[in-house]
C-alpha cells in the first residue's frame, strides 16, 4: 500500500473542492489504495525491491475465479434498488459485497452480489425462473446473469426491510466510471509535481476492482454454458484485464481451455472420446463454430459475434450487453496467459513501473500515436515492452533471462516448447547494492531521451538480454517477444510511422526540459497537461510535420504549387534547396518523357494500345 496524495491542503476554489472529495470518496473504496492527506509522506521508499507482500499471478487468477463462483449479475432499476435486493438475497446466505455499475449511455443498472460462498448461488439459480411473455417465447438459458423484478400491487414484501436505510455491507457504487478529461485535467492541475501526476493518473484510468469482477462473470458464463460437456473447462482471462497494465474499459481477451485436469495413468476407467482430427488447426476452427453459434443462439447478452477464423491465431469478436464489454475469444493462446503473468510479475517488483507505462500509453494516444484501430502504428502491448525495456537498462528492473534463471521448480513451465519459465517469489530476487532512487519525473524524463536517440535502424529492443541487441530481420521496428523469441511484436509497424515515433519522443523530451518547475502553478498547463497538449501544434525542430489526421506524406504533395509547399516545414534552408532541387529535376524527366510521347506517331499509339 501507498499513500496517495491528490492536490494540497488549501483545496482552492469551490468548484475543485468538489471535485476533490468525489476522487477522494471514488478512491476510499478501492482496494489496496490508502487516502492521505499528510503531504510530507513519500509515495514510496524507492528502494528498488517490493516493501510489502505481491501475490503471485496464478493466486491473483484463482481468486478472482472464486469470486466469480459465489457472485451474481442482477440488472436493477438503479443503485437505489441496493437495500431491497441485499434484503431479498440475504434470504439465500451471508452476502460479503454489493457493487454496482451501469453501462451504455442511455445507462441500464447492474449490481454484483458477492456471496459467503458458492452454495448461495446455487440456491438463487435454482429458485430463479424465466420471463414468461405470451407473445415471445425465451431461450430458457440459466446462468448468474440475473434481472430483479418490480414486486406487483397485489403482492407485498415480507423480505424488505423498512427500518434500515444503510447496508450492512461495503456497496459501491458506479464502480467502473470513466473519469472525463476534465476531471482528469482538474486534478492534474492541482497536483504537488509532475510525478505526483503521474501516479494520479495511472490511479484515475487503471482498472478497478469493479471492472476487474465484471470481466471475470463474463468469463464464468462461457464456463458455465460449457460446463455440461466439458466440466473442466476454464475461461482465462488474459491480457490487459489480468496484467495489471489495464485502464477502465479495456476489451476482455478470453483463452477457452476444455480440459485443465491432467490426465492419470492409474486410473482403469477412462471415458469413450471422439478422435480429434490429424488437423488440429481445423479441429480448433471447428470448436470455435460451434462455440460462436452457442454465443449467437444461447447466452444471454452476447450480441455482434463475429468470427474470425483464418487469422494467425482464429478468434471470436463479440459483445456482451450486461457487462458492456468487446470480448474476444479463442482456444490456441495460452501463450497469452503466460505473457500476462510475467508483465504481472514485472510491474509487481517496482512500484513506479506501473505510473510510467501508463503516462507513456496516454501521452501515445493524446499525440496521436495509437489508436482503438489496428494498423501500421505501434501498439500499447510494444509501447509496454518499451517501458519496461528502459527500466531495466535504469537498472530497476531485472531482464527476463536473470528471472528465469532464478525460476524454481514449481516455477517451470513449458507450452509448445515455448518456455514460460521464470521466478514468481519476488522475495527470491537478489537486492541491488545501489538501487535506482530516481523519481517518476525523471524517468519520464530519460525515457524520451533514451529512445529519441536510440538507433532503431540497427538495434532492436529486448526484454530477455535486458538491453539493446543486433536487429536479427530488416524491418522499421523490432521488439522482441519476451517468450516467443523469434517473433517481432512491432513488425506492423511501418518506417514512416518508426520515424515518427522517434520524432514525438524527441519533441516530448524537449517538452519537459523546456518547463520551469517554480512557474508550475501560475500556467494553466503544466507537467503532463503540457506535455499532452503541446505536440498537437506543429513543432519547428524536425524535417516536416504532416497533420496528425495524415499519417503518411502523400507523394502528389511534392508537385503541388509552391503556395502549398510552403505549408511544409524544413529542418533548415539547405534541405529545403536539397528538396527543390529534386523536385525540378523529377519535373524534367517528367516532361522529356510527355514529350518523347507526343513525338510518336499516332499509328504506333494505335497499335501499342491494341
Amino acid at each position: 500500500m501507498f499513500a496517495l496524495r491528490i492536490g494540497r491542503i488549501n483545496l482552492g476554489p469551490i468548484n475543485y473542492k468538489k471535485q476533490y472529495h468525489k476522487c477522494l470518496k471514488y478512491y476510499a473504496n478501492s482496494e489496496n489504495i490508502r487516502i492521505s492527506t499528510n503531504w510530507n509522506q513519500k509515495l514510496y521508499s524507492h528502494t528498488g525491491t517490493t516493501s510489502n507482500y505481491q501475490p503471485k499471478f496464478i493466486d491473483v487468477i484463482q481468486k478472482r475465479r472464486k469470486e466469480a463462483a459465489r457472485s451474481i449479475l442482477v440488472q436493477v432499476n438503479s443503485s437505489r434498488s441496493n437495500l431491497e435486493l441485499y434484503s431479498y438475497c440475504s434470504q439465500y446466505g451471508k452476502i460479503k459485497n454489493m457493487f454496482h455499475y451501469t453501462t451504455c449511455s442511455d445507462p441500464l443498472h447492474f449490481i454484483i452480489v458477492e456471496f459467503d460462498n458458492e452454495n448461495a448461488v446455487s440456491n438463487i439459480i435454482d429458485s430463479s425462473s424465466h420471463v414468461s411473455n405470451n407473445d415471445t417465447e425465451t431461450i430458457p438459458v440459466t446462468s448468474q446473469f440475473l434481472w430483479f423484478r418490480a414486486i406487483g400491487k397485489q403482492k407485498s414484501s415480507k423480505t424488505v426491510s423498512a427500518t434500515s436505510n444503510k447496508l450492512p455491507i461495503s456497496f459501491i457504487e458506479n464502480g467502473t466510471k470513466i473519469f472525463s478529461q476534465e476531471d482528469i485535467e482538474s486534478l492534474l492541475h492541482n497536483a504537488q509535481n509532475i510525478s505526483d501526476q503521474m501516479t494520479l493518473l495511472y490511479k484515475m484510468t487503471c482498472l478497478s476492482d469493479t471492472g476487474t469482477r465484471v470481466r471475470f462473470l463474463a468469463s464464468r458464463q462461457i464456463e458455465l454454458a460449457l460446463s455440461g460437456m466439458f466440466p473442466n473447462a476454464q475461461a482465462l482471462p488474459f491480457g490487459s484485464s489480468v496484467n495489471s497494465y489495464g485502464k477502465e474499459g479495456c476489451d476482455l481477451d478470453l483463452v477457452v481451455c476444455l480440459n485443465t485436469k491432467k490426465s492419470s495413468s492409474k486410473n482403469r476407467l477412462a471415458f469413450h472420446s471422439k478422435a480429434a482430427l490429424s488437423n488440429e488447426r481445423s479441429q480448433t476452427q471447428r470448436h470455435m463454430e460451434c462455440i460462436a453459434d452457442m454465443l449467437q443462439l444461447f447466452l444471454p447478452g452476447c450480441v455482434n459475434v463475429r468470427r474470425i477464423l483464418q487469422a494467425r491465431v482464429p478468434i471470436i469478436k463479440y459483445n456482451q450487453e450486461q457487462t458492456g464489454l468487446e470480448c474476444d475469444l479463442s482456444m490456441t493462446n495460452l501463450s497469452g496467459v503466460y505473457m500476462s503473468d510475467l508483465l504481472y510479475t514485472l510491474g509487481c517488483i517496482d512500484p513506479r513501473v506501473k505510473p510510467l507505462v501508463f503516462t507513456v500509453r496516454r501521452w501515445a494516444q493524446q499525440v496521436g500515436l495509437t489508436t482503438n484501430s489496428p494498423g501500421r502504428w505501434i501498439t500499447n502491448f510494444g509501447l509496454t515492452l518499451m517501458v519496461l525495456s528502459f527500466l531495466q537498462q535504469v537498472q530497476i528492473l531485472p531482464s527476463v533471462n536473470t528471472l528465469m534463471k532464478l525460476a524454481e521448480s514449481c516455477d517451470k513451465m513449458t507450452f509448445n516448447d515455448i518456455n514460460c519459465s521464470f521466478l514468481h517469489d519476488l522475495s527470491k530476487l537478489p537486492e541491488q547494492k545501489n538501487p535506482n532512487k530516481d523519481s517518476l519525473e525523471i524517468l519520464l524524463l530519460q525515457f524520451f531521451e533514451h529512445f529519441s536517440s536510440f538507433d532503431f535502424y540497427n538495434r532492436a529492443v529486448s526484454l530477455n538480454e535486458g538491453k539493446d541487441i543486433h536487429k536479427p530481420e530488416s524491418c522499421a521496428l523490432y521488439i522482441v517477444n519476451p517468450l516467443e523469441r523469434y517473433f517481432n511484436v512491432s513488425k506492423n509497424v511501418s518506417t514512416e510511422e518508426m520515424e515518427r515515433l522517434r520524432i514525438e519522443f524527441r519533441n516530448a523530451a524537449w517538452t519537459l526540459e523546456s518547463q520551469d518547475s517554480s512557474k508550475f502553478k501560475a500556467t494553466p498547463n503544466w507537467g503532463l497537461l503540457e506535455l499532452f497538449k503541446s505536440q498537437k501544434v506543429k513543432t519547428k525542430n524536425i524535417f516536416f510535420t504532416a497533420p496528425v489526421q495524415n499519417r503518411l506524406l502523400e507523394v502528389k504533395r511534392l508537385f503541388e504549387d509552391d503556395d502549398i509547399n510552403d505549408k511544409i516545414e524544413y529542418k533548415n534552408e539547405a534541405v529545403k534547396k536539397e528538396i527543390k532541387k529534386i523536385k525540378m529535376e523529377t519535373a524534367d524527366k517528367v516532361d522529356k518523357v510527355i514529350s518523347s510521347i507526343k513525338n510518336k506517331s499516332p499509328s504506333k499509339i494505335r497499335i501499342r494500345r491494341r
